[in-house]
């Protein structure tokens, strides 16, 4: 089971742990703002950044959708999917306000495929029950090439690592 952080002293403990660089992505089905489902399998033949986030009413996860954002205004062929489990509506407010139209929001608030799949759920702290920070890097086959828990909830991401691993990929 994996760990991470609140404020540098809190240990959280995680669900299970998240897929290693070279397995092929497990599929989740996951909830669009329009209340579609969404599934991984349906961005093969893109590349795909997963921004995992504990809820996008954070200055620092805000930080994370606005910057994934603009990377993914910059890329072609990339997919960048902002994903928690806050409220599609909340995550539809949050871009509509930020004007941020080159991602797309997720939420893993119906159904545990996603949590199951990449072991981000904290099950204990006071965040419990929502995910953990994290970023993973897709290739456009399907395959993980990259994968960061970040160390304390209240940090970013390595977002020069995530886009170097996206530029490779």
């Amino acid at each position: 089971m994996a760990t991470t952080k609140l404020k540098g002293d809190l240990t959280i403990n995680l669900l299970g742990e998240m897929p290693r660089v070279g397995v092929i992505a497990p599929d989740f089905t996951a909830v669009k703002a329009s209340l579609a489902e969404a599934k991984l399998e349906e961005y093969r033949g893109k590349k795909v950044v997963l921004n995992i986030f504990p809820s996008i009413d954070t200055g620092v996860c805000a930080a994370s959708v606005r910057r994934f954002n603009k990377v993914a205004s910059e890329m072609a062929d990339t997919a960048v999917l902002c994903i928690s489990k806050d409220l599609p509506f909340a995550q539809a407010r949050f871009c509509g306000a930020e004007g941020l139209a080159n991602v797309e929001t997720l939420s893993a608030f119906r159904g545990d495929s996603f949590e199951k799949g990449y072991g981000l759920l904290m099950t204990d702290g006071p965040l419990q029950g929502l995910l953990a920070r994290a970023v993973v890097v897709i290739d456009k086959n399907g395959k993980v090439v990259y994968t960061e828990l970040v160390d304390d909830i209240t940090h970013e991401p390595d977002y020069d690592r995530a886009i170097a691993a996206l530029q490779q990929a």
